[in-house]
């Protein structure tokens, strides 16, 4: 392989049988140690966008297809095509490019099951405008994870606006930490927040990244409506065993509508990494089947809850292997 350049995984052939819509996963596949406060042990486990394709695997409605647009790096690159080989052939991994960086390592560190230091070593680069304006048109929809932040640029995310024929999905994530010299992640306040959140028809937040949204500056929903007058049609802000609350405008511009979903059954034991991926990869999936957003979102509680019993992608497909679909 010649330094700098991608290579691609498969090309994928999705055969000739009924036309299928493809969906688009932007992410990045991360190698995760986890370590919980009271222990010495650790696990270590893919993660990242591993989370959000293992739901997809279990809920995507029929007629789609998955097309992970992931970079991995080198050091890794094995590993990771074993773990994106072993999901169904019907996959479209034309997208799946190895390149000459070192892959993203994150150490997690739980203080409590809320609060977490965050260490990120490694890095692959992301997507530039030009490879995105390449790729666009081939997806029918996108879900897009900002699990490094660097995924896109505001250029590409622009890019991703202009060229992508169908509904978009942003978990807005990473876009609000910084990574400092020693690798930790540090939040931050997004600059451009409300021309980052107008490439996408609906954002995912949790309730500390809400608040960096509107900088500081007052009412964070105030925010949130204004951003409501461009293309966002649906805010999401999860709040963990509170649920989520959800802000989203009517048929007709000018009506927006707001509401706190509950997660059945409250606060539940377990390890909290990837259940907001895993949340967001199931509300969009429900969005894409034609299910209203208060529906959706009680499909992605149920699925999310079911992730705290697992750590670490591998071990929660596995689990759901051995369920019946919700």
């Amino acid at each position: 392989m010649t330094a700098g350049r991608p290579r691609r995984l498969v090309d994928a052939d999705i055969g000739t049988g009924p036309v299928r819509r493809r969906l688009g996963v932007l992410g990045t596949l991360v190698w995760d140690t986890i370590r919980h406060p009271g222990t010495r042990e650790k696990v270590e486990a893919w993660g990242g966008i591993a989370y959000a394709l293992a739901a997809f695997e279990e809920v995507l409605p029929a007629g789609w297809v998955v097309a992970p647009m992931i970079k991995v790096g080198r050091d890794l690159a094995d590993e990771a095509m074993a773990c994106l080989g072993s999901y169904p052939g019907t996959w479209d991994m034309r997208f799946v490019h190895v390149v000459s960086e070192t892959n993203n390592r994150v150490e997690l560190i739980y203080v409590d099951p809320a609060e977490r230091l965050e260490i990120l070593r490694g890095g692959v680069p992301g997507w530039s405008p030009a490879e995105v304006a390449a790729i666009m048109p081939e997806f029918d929809a996108l879900y897009a994870n900002f699990i490094s932040g660097r995924e896109l640029t505001l250029e590409g995310a622009r890019v991703v606006r202009g060229r992508l024929r169908g509904p978009s999905y942003a978990d807005l994530h990473s876009l609000f930490l910084n990574r400092e010299s020693d690798g930790r992640r540090t939040p931050r306040y997004l600059p451009s927040c409300e021309d980052w959140a107008g490439c996408f028809d609906a954002l995912q937040m949790n309730q500390e990244e809400f608040a960096l949204f509107a900088r500081g500056d007052g009412d964070p929903w105030a925010v949130a409506e204004r951003v409501l007058d461009g293309r966002v049609e649906t805010i999401i802000v999860t709040r963990g065993a509170e649920g989520v609350d959800l802000l989203s405008t009517g048929a007709a511009r000018g009506a927006v509508h707001r509401e706190r979903i509950p997660v059945r059954g409250g606060a539940a034991p377990g390890d909290p990494t990837g259940c907001g991926d895993v949340w967001g990869a199931t509300c969009f999936a429900g969005i894409l089947a034609g299910l209203d957003g208060r529906t959706s979102a009680e499909r992605a509680h149920t699925m999310a809850r079911s992730k705290l019993g697992c750590s670490g992608a591998e071990e929660f497909r596995r689990f759901l292997s051995a369920r019946v679909r919700p």
